[in-house]
C-alpha cells in the first residue's frame, strides 16, 4: 500500500516548463549570445570586405613587401625611403620600445625616491614631493608632453646660442648633442667582459644567500658587485688597447657638426612619460611602505638600525610585495601612453603606421598590426612582472 501511494504521488508531480529549468535556461541564453556575437562578427567582416571591394583596395598583408617611399626622422637601425613597409613598422616598434624601456627605468627611480620622500621626516622634502605628485597626477599625459615640447624645449636658444654643458655637450632647440663613441675592432671583448661580469654577479648573489642562510654571515654583495661590473670591463678595455674613439660635436656659426644627437621630440616624450608615470609610482610606493606593519620599523630601531638602514633592509623588501602588482599597471600605462608621440612628431609605431595607412589605405591591416603589437608588449610585460612578483612573494611552509 505504501509503495503504491509513493508511485501514485510520483506520477502526479507537475511537469516543469523547459525555460523554467535553470540548466535548460542557461544553455538557451548561452546559445542566443553565441549566435548574436557570431552574427555581429559575420556582419562586420562582410561589411568591411564590401567596403574594401568598393574602394578597390586589396586585403591582406602583401603590402608590407612594397617600397615605403618615406623617411623616418629617428631610427635605431638602418632605414631609408627605399626600405619596405615591414622595415618601417620595425623602426616604429623599436622607437616605441626604446622610449618605453628608458621611461620605465627613469619613472621607477623617480617614483621610488619621491614615494619615500613623501614619508620623510623633513617637512620641506615631504611637501615638495607631495606638490610634485598632486600636480602631475591631475594633468592629462598629453598636456605634460606639450609642456615639455612647447613650453621647455621649443623655447631653448637656436644653434648659435646653444648652452655649452660639461663633457663637450650642447643643448638647443634642435635637441641634445653629445660625443659619439666609435668602437674599434676589439671593442666586442669589452662587451663580452661585461656580460661575463653580469653572469658572475648572479652566481655570486645565489652563493651569498646560501652562505648567509648557513652561517648567518652577511656578504658585502653590493661593493663586490660594483667592483666586478666596473673592474672586469675596465681591465679588458685597458688590455685591448682602449679600442674606442670619440667624435665630438663642433659648434659652428650656423650649425653643430659631428657627435650624436637626441632630438627634441624624443626628449619631450621621454621626460613627459617619466615624470607623469613617476607620480603614480610614488603613490604606489608610499602605499606599500605604509602597508608594512609599524612594528617592523620599531623592531629595526630596537636592534640599533638607523632609519635609512631600517628602510632599506627591513621595510622596503616587505613593501615590494605590496608595490609590485600595481606597479605592473603603471608600466603598461606608460607603454600605451607612448602612442601619444604622434602629437609631437616622434616616429613611434603609431606615427609610422599612420603614414603607411595614408599611403596604402590598408586601414584594417594597419590597425590589426597596432593591436597585435601593443597586446604582445602588454602580455610580455605582465608575464615578466608576474614572474617577478612570484619570486618576491612569501613562501608558506
Amino acid at each position: 500500500m505504501t509503495d503504491q501511494s509513493a508511485v501514485t504521488g510520483k506520477q502526479q508531480q507537475p511537469q516543469v516548463a523547459l525555460l523554467n529549468n535553470p540548466k535548460i535556461r542557461g544553455l538557451f541564453y548561452q546559445a542566443v549570445v553565441f549566435i548574436s556575437v557570431f552574427a555581429l562578427v559575420y556582419w562586420i567582416i562582410g561589411n568591411t570586405a564590401a567596403n574594401l571591394q568598393r574602394l578597390n583596395i586589396a586585403s591582406g598583408f602583401g603590402f608590407l613587401n612594397s617600397r615605403a617611399g618615406f623617411d623616418v626622422s629617428q631610427t635605431l637601425i638602418s632605414y631609408d625611403a627605399d626600405s619596405k613597409y615591414a622595415r618601417a613598422f620595425l623602426v616604429g616598434l623599436l622607437n616605441t620600445l626604446y622610449v618605453a624601456i628608458l621611461g620605465i627605468i627613469t619613472a621607477s627611480i623617480i617614483g621610488f625616491l619621491v614615494g619615500i620622500g613623501r614619508l620623510s621626516g623633513n617637512w620641506l622634502i615631504a611637501k615638495i614631493c607631495t606638490i610634485y605628485v598632486e600636480i602631475f597626477r591631475n594633468i592629462p599625459p598629453l598636456l605634460v608632453i606639450f609642456f615639455w615640447y612647447f613650453g621647455v624645449l621649443s623655447v631653448l636658444p637656436d644653434v648659435r646660442g646653444s648652452y655649452a654643458l660639461p663633457f663637450d655637450t650642447y643643448l638647443n632647440k634642435r635637441g641634445f648633442f653629445f660625443p659619439a663613441m666609435i668602437w674599434g675592432e676589439k671593442a666586442w671583448l669589452t662587451l663580452a667582459a661585461f656580460i661575463v661580469a653580469v653572469i658572475a654577479v648572479f652566481i655570486m648573489h645565489r652563493w651569498a644567500r646560501l652562505r648567509q642562510a648557513k652561517t648567518g654571515q652577511i656578504f658585502p654583495f653590493w661593493r663586490v658587485t660594483i667592483a666586478i661590473l666596473v673592474g672586469l670591463p675596465a681591465l679588458t678595455f685597458g688590455i685591448t688597447g682602449m679600442p674606442v674613439s670619440f667624435d665630438f660635436p663642433k659648434l659652428g656659426s650656423f650649425n653643430l657638426t659631428g657627435g650624436a644627437q637626441v632630438k627634441p621630440e624624443f626628449l619631450a616624450l621621454y621626460l613627459a612619460l617619466s615624470f607623469y608615470t613617476a607620480s603614480f609610482i610614488a603613490e604606489t610606493v608610499r602605499g606599500g611602505i605604509k602597508g608594512v606593519n609599524k612594528g617592523q620599523s620599531e623592531a629595526a630601531a630596537a636592534l640599533g638600525l638607523r632609519r635609512p638602514q631600517a628602510m632599506r633592509l627591513v621595510v622596503v623588501p616587505q613593501a615590494l610585495r605590496i608595490i609590485i602588482p600595481p606597479l605592473s599597471s603603471q608600466y603598461l600605462n606608460l607603454t600605451k601612453n607612448s602612442s601619444l608621440a604622434i602629437a609631437i612628431g616622434y616616429p613611434d609605431l603609431m606615427a609610422v603606421g599612420g603614414t603607411v595607412l595614408n599611403q596604402t589605405g590598408q586601414a584594417v591591416e594597419v590597425v590589426a598590426i597596432w593591436m597585435a603589437v601593443y597586446l604582445g608588449i602588454s602580455l610580455v610585460t605582465s608575464g615578466f612582472m608576474n614572474w617577478f612578483n612570484a619570486k618576491m612573494a612569501l613562501v608558506e611552509r
